[in-house]
């Protein structure tokens, strides 16, 4: 059964449904400069709208007059509302194609996101963050199936690089232009700046992004999408896979909507620009993304795993000194154990699923984008009701659960060896 009427993606690996290599775009070839940069600008609109109030939740605060708690929502909204939509946005783009989903998504995130300055309460700010994230849903869930459709093999693991490169350029300096410009003018002005780039960048993506060459219409079928999704969360692997990427996200999603809370509190008191340069430390995590293959290599997938989860848990435990060198030195050791986490968690996803992989990355990234809201909402909860050493409890549990679920696959494993070992 081909990926189109099982609404599964087009990938490389599948099927006969893939286009033959000479037919799709690769380094030096007419339109692969074109598309990289287009969808380097999909990644770097997407994460820049998604999290543009998580250095600016202090502020929020004090001009809502509400507690962490409180203000996280206008996070965890987007996050949640990008992990509710993931699953149903992949469907659409089997059905009306990759690049006019994507367009469509960034249209609405941006329109929203002019929006987002001018809402007169905090309610309000929620609900149009939620419908953002519900739109940006649409962009993780068609630029790697376009991706495989339209790029060569060899070329493909750069290609998707590029993509990763824009969100998390995106998503560092979104962070990092919101804390500077809302010092001078306020955090209104902030995520008008961030629409405002936005805007730009889904500009400069349509008129940049190549029209689909290897594109196959497959039906909308509710059915067979439902089907695929039950298949998925039948297996117990991947199911694994989807808990462990959701609790490291818990962590860094509850860790980083606190920080500014703490940081700008005695003993360190620190300026709202300063603060929104503390997410530089992404550099970090792009970093140990890139090498998480390499670990994977040496120490097996499990072996990273308890690495990543070692690597986040002692970060947190170092981010509760009252030295600030210190607690940045425990956000670089979080961010980096989370990326390699999420690395070699999401890549074994892939890796796992035979059919339907689309259907399952969207899972995965429901399953984090909800670890994200979680986090950014108990962790903020826990926040107000212990301060931060209450956010780090938190963050350890999850990495806690990391740990018992990779001990779980663990033995699992050497039990079907065993068996298939005495059959």
């Amino acid at each position: 059964m081909s990926p189109a009427s099982t609404g599964a993606s087009t990938i490389v690996g599948a099927d006969a449904s893939v286009p033959a290599a000479d037919a799709r775009m690769s380094p030096g070839g007419p339109g692969y400069r074109r598309m990289s940069l287009a969808l380097f600008l999909a990644g770097v609109a997407t994460f820049a709208l998604l999290y543009s109030t998580q250095a600016l939740l202090p502020l929020i605060s004090g001009e809502f007059g509400v507690a962490a708690s409180d203000a996280s929502w206008t996070v965890a909204a987007a996050t949640g509302g990008l992990a509710l939509f993931v699953l149903p946005m992949s469907a659409l783009s089997e059905r009306f194609g990759r690049r006019t989903v994507m367009t469509a998504s960034l249209a609405v995130a941006v329109t929203v996101g002019l929006l987002v300055p001018f809402a007169p309460s905090l309610g309000v700010l929620v609900v149009l963050r939620a419908l953002q994230g519900a739109a940006l849903a649409g962009l993780p869930a068609s630029a790697t199936a376009y991706l495989a459709e339209e790029v060569s093999p060899k070329a493909l693991v750069t290609a998707i690089g590029l993509f990763v490169a824009g969100n998390s350029v995106g998503g560092m300096s979104g962070r990092v232009i919101t804390g500077w410009v809302a010092q001078e003018w306020g955090w209104r002005v902030a995520v008008g700046v961030i629409g405002a780039i936005a805007v730009a960048c889904a500009v400069a993506f349509r008129l940049l992004l190549p029209a689909p060459k290897n594109f196959r219409t497959g039906s909308l079928r509710p059915r067979v999408l439902a089907r695929t999704a039950r298949d998925h969360l039948s297996n117990p692997l991947l199911c694994r896979l989807y808990a462990i990427g959701a609790l490291f996200m818990t962590v860094f999603g509850g860790v980083y909507t606190v920080i500014g809370y703490r940081l700008t509190e005695a003993p360190f008191s620190l300026p709202q620009g300063i603060i929104g340069s503390i997410f530089l430390v992404y550099l970090v995590g792009t970093v140990s993304a890139s090498t998480a293959g390499r670990l994977v290599g040496r120490l097996g997938r499990r072996g990273a795993l308890y690495a990543g989860g070692g690597t986040t848990a002692a970060g947190l435990l170092l981010s509760l000194a009252g030295s600030l060198p210190l607690v940045l030195l425990g956000l670089v050791l979080i961010t980096a154990g989370f990326f390699a986490g999420h690395a070699v968690a999401s890549s074994a996803v892939s890796k796992t699923a035979t059919t339907g992989r689309a259907q399952a990355s969207a899972l995965y990234q429901s399953a984090y984008y909800v670890g994200s809201s979680a986090g950014s909402t108990v962790g903020a909860i826990a926040f107000h009701a212990g301060g931060w050493a209450g956010t780090v409890g938190v963050g350890l549990l999850a990495v806690l659960g990391v740990v018992t679920i990779t001990v779980f696959g663990t033995r699992a494993a050497r039990t079907q060896r065993r068996l298939t070992t005495a059959a």
